[in-house]
């Protein structure tokens, strides 16, 4: 004789096991380690240091604006 089986278990535990897998390859396509995050952050803050100081006119924070 076979065995009985909850079709609501067996539903939600492959449904499980297709979201852990999905999640999984995501963690390895999208997933980057703290130093590539750290790395990028100083890149971006350095370039907006940069665009910062070849600016010509004053910014609107800098309250210098004449309207």
């Amino acid at each position: 004789m076979s065995t009985v089986i909850n079709f609501n278990k067996a539903r939600k535990q492959k449904a499980r096991a297709d979201a852990e897998k999905l999640a999984a390859e995501n963690r390895v396509r999208f997933g980057r380690t703290k130093e590539q995050k750290q790395r990028e952050h100083a890149e971006q803050a350095e370039a907006q240091r940069r665009m910062d100081q070849l600016r010509r006119e004053p910014s609107a924070e800098d309250g210098d604006r004449n309207d």
